[in-house]
């Protein structure tokens, strides 16, 4: 596709040839040099209301600005006939371009009709050979579609560039968001998940310091895996297993004395499935440990008919007005956890019931509508070992 700056010189190019023709016509039919300064002052002044109505922002000119240059141009056009004769016929075309341009519709055609007619009319009148009546005639029925026609496809090549243009800002802008939902879904458990075993080591260290130790390689094994994740978030793609989620979330749970009810049983599913399905699961337990004074837990996984269903109940909700995330303000967890599985064709629901029992369900299919992963592109891909993602970081559960 030609550059705006392309296409616009060729129809710079176009229209001063136009202009160029127009001179030689009259210079071979005219003798005076007077004549033909003034021949060359009206093609200049022409060309220039030419110019400007082929330009970019002509189309955004106000009713009474095109009529002035339609009118204007017309008085050029058809005043020197009287000096010039047949020769300044072909001026007449660049009119009918202009306005097609400028005028509505249903005023341009019939108006570049009449112009026609008029190059036609007066031709005849002035007893001109047939074959320069018709010649001249087409050349003007021609010239004002030529220049209408490079015209509006320049201001097309302007649209789609801007077009262009604007796809590239909205993109980096989509990849921020991502880069953004990535972070926090990804991280928001694992800081989670080290403040808890933080506050139980530090409970642990006067009492039982030989637990104390082992809660303080947990620490390390969530921590080298948070910064896994922050590489993969980077490198565009982080991929994910429901199963192992689910394993790493009964282990951080009876670290913090919860009760916990698994009961994961989906089979292999398409691996975009598996990451929206983990990710759901993670940002629920990120909100448990958050926003609830929880003590038993249920999580459930099937595959029912043609979806995949995951459910996350807990107790302990605590009441709206005491219900104040760690750093005073709440997430967007949940927002960007629908925004997800609705782009898979998926759902998600929420709800409170009565005693301080917390109800989140996240449905997908079993095949996802989008796939926007690149490994989910191919069901049968190998799935990346996990803490692989960097040199010399060693294998860490995902937590």
């Amino acid at each position: 596709m030609p550059a705006p700056r392309l296409a616009q010189g060729i129809s710079i190019t176009v229209i001063s040839g136009f202009g160029v023709i127009t001179l030689l016509n009259v210079q071979s039919v005219v003798s005076s040099g007077l004549l033909l300064a003034v021949c060359l002052a009206a093609v200049l002044v022409l060309y220039a209301v030419q110019f400007l109505v082929a330009s970019p922002g002509a189309r955004r000119w106000s009713v009474r600005r095109r009529a002035l240059a339609v009118s204007g141009q017309a008085l050029l056009t058809y005043v020197p006939m009287a000096w010039f004769g047949v020769a300044w016929g072909s001026m007449a075309g660049p009119l009918g371009g202009s306005i097609l341009l400028l005028l509505p519709a249903r005023l341009a055609w019939p108006c570049y009709g009449a112009v026609i007619l008029s190059v036609l009319g007066w031709t005849a009148s002035n007893h001109a050979p047939a074959l320069e009546v018709g010649y001249l005639t087409i050349s003007t029925a021609l010239t004002g579609l030529v220049v209408y026609g490079l015209t509006r496809l320049t201001d097309l090549v302007h649209e789609v560039h801007a077009t262009r243009a604007e796809m590239a800002r909205m993109a980096v802008t989509q990849e921020r968001l991502r880069f953004a939902r990535d972070l926090h879904d990804l991280l928001g458990y694992s800081l989670s998940t080290i403040t808890l075993k933080s506050e139980l080591i530090h409970r642990l260290i006067p009492a039982n310091p030989d637990r104390a130790r082992e809660e303080v390689a947990g620490v390390l094994g969530v921590s080298r895996q948070a910064l896994a994740d922050v590489r993969l978030v980077a490198s565009g793609y982080r991929e994910m297993s429901l199963k192992t989620e689910a394993d790493s979330v009964a282990e951080v749970m009876a670290a913090a004395d919860v009760k916990v009810e698994l009961d994961v049983d989906c089979g292999r599913l398409h691996p975009l499935v598996d990451t929206v399905l983990a990710t759901a699961l993670r940002e629920g337990v990120t909100n448990i440990l958050r926003h609830s004074k929880v003590q038993s837990c249920a999580i459930s996984a099937s595959v029912e008919g043609e979806t995949v269903r995951l459910t996350l109940v807990n107790d302990g909700v605590v009441p709206q007005r005491e219900a104040v995330p760690a750093g005073g303000a709440s997430g967007s967890g949940l927002g960007n956890l629908r925004t997800r599985l609705t782009d898979i064709g998926g759902r998600l629901t929420v709800s409170t019931a009565r005693g301080g029992r917390f109800r989140l369900v996240a449905e997908a299919p079993v095949k996802p509508v989008t796939v926007d992963c690149p490994a989910a592109r191919e069901p049968g891909a190998a799935r990346p070992a996990a803490g692989a993602t960097g040199a010399g970081e060693p294998d860490a559960t995902v937590a």
